[in-house]
């Protein structure tokens, strides 16, 4: 049987991926479909840790005229909302799992803790990553950099609504570009929308790949897992 290309693994879903087709809110066959996916990385002893985004229900730039902070922790709640969903999702499954929050809320789930978490992933738990950083301004894209970071994961699998990195929006460009690979001096000199510059420049910093792919299949979590040839990967 052909093994996992990677051992520990950050897993980056976008909150509108949780929607699924709706747009808004959360779709419940699609979790359930990611979450199946996820297992079947998790039965073959991968150590997967997640963060989830919030667009699927508020964005910090949604509050138009509101106070920003004040509006990326809407956000922040946002996705602690997509990440119980999913824990119960995985739990379902028979996925022993744990999320922690940036922000304390020791009711419904841990606070963040670098070494519990590493812990946990150790321990073949998976763990789910909300609230961001815990701090305004600073995008989940970024979280999953910094978490990345800080439990060694060796890459990062973003998992967007597009199959990759393109040199224009493919949605408003048909003859749009796709690429296969990048460099991460790439995608900050061209600008390219694969993550905000914060997040490429920390794993650039820090030498952590980043594969780009689309989520509309969610086997192309497990392919990603395996080390197939999908999407964009971003690296040195």
């Amino acid at each position: 049987m052909k093994k996992p290309k990677y051992k520990r693994i950050m897993l980056k879903i976008s909150g509108e991926a949780l929607a699924g087709d709706k747009g808004f809110g959360l779709d419940q066959p699609t979790i359930n479909a990611i979450a199946e996916k996820v297992k079947e990385c998790y039965d073959m002893g991968v150590e997967i840790a997640i963060v989830v985004g919030g667009g699927n229900f508020w964005r910090g730039r949604t509050g138009e005229g509101m106070d920003r902070s004040r509006a990326d922790h809407m956000g922040m709640l946002a996705t602690v909302i997509n990440s119980l969903a999913l824990l119960d999702a995985l739990e379902h499954l028979g996925v022993e799992s744990r999320v922690q929050t940036a922000i304390e809320m020791r009711q419904i789930a841990e606070p963040y803790i670098r070494l519990k978490a590493a812990r946990h992933l150790e321990k073949g738990r998976v763990v789910i990553f909300a609230c961001g950083t815990g701090n305004p301004f600073f995008s989940t894209d970024t979280t999953a950099a910094l978490r990345a970071a800080e439990i060694d994961a060796e890459v990062i699998l973003l998992a967007k609504k597009v199959d990759g990195v393109y040199d224009s929006d493919p949605n408003l460009n048909p003859d749009a570009k796709k690429f296969d690979s990048l460099s991460f001096i790439d995608v900050l000199n061209k600008g390219l929308g694969v993550m905000d510059s914060t997040a490429t420049s920390l794993c650039m910093d820090n030498n952590i790949p980043i594969l780009v792919f689309g989520l509309n299949d969610p086997e192309n979590i497990k392919r990603a897992v395996m080390g197939e040839e999908i999407g964009t990967l971003v690296s040195r």
